[in-house]
């Protein structure tokens, strides 16, 4: 019982000093304007430098994402078909695609997927 808490102490000791040491030693940023404003050939910038950011854009990328992972996957799935329970295996299957369709039924009635907007 000792030990162990003698081992446990000196591995927090270890850990806190490496710690200490990577924030000691690591590289010192200063938010100075001059260091946080673009570099446009040693002039004032003309507009802006944070553009605004299109959110729509971002969650086709994420819906994008998720369906790429998707088929990733559903590959392996189609791949031990003939080796695997046909009860389990189209159980799995099921599951998973019926999750998938839910969340693309979701993502639709939530106007994610509309881009006319």
């Amino acid at each position: 019982m000792f030990t162990l808490f003698f081992m446990s102490m000196i591995i927090i000791i270890i850990a806190m000093i490496v710690m200490y040491l990577a924030s000691l030693l690591s590289k010192k940023s200063l938010n100075d304007r001059e260091k946080m404003s673009p570099f446009e050939c040693g002039f004032d910038p003309m507009n802006s430098s944070r553009l605004p950011f299109s959110i729509r854009f971002f969650l086709i990328t994420i819906i994008f994402l998720i369906f790429d992972v998707e088929i990733a996957l559903i590959l392996p799935m189609i791949m031990i078909f003939k080796v695997s329970n046909i009860m389990c295996w189209s159980y799995t299957s099921t599951i998973f695609i019926l999750i998938l369709l839910i969340g693309l039924i979701h993502e639709w009635n939530q106007g994610a997927l509309n881009w006319s907007n």
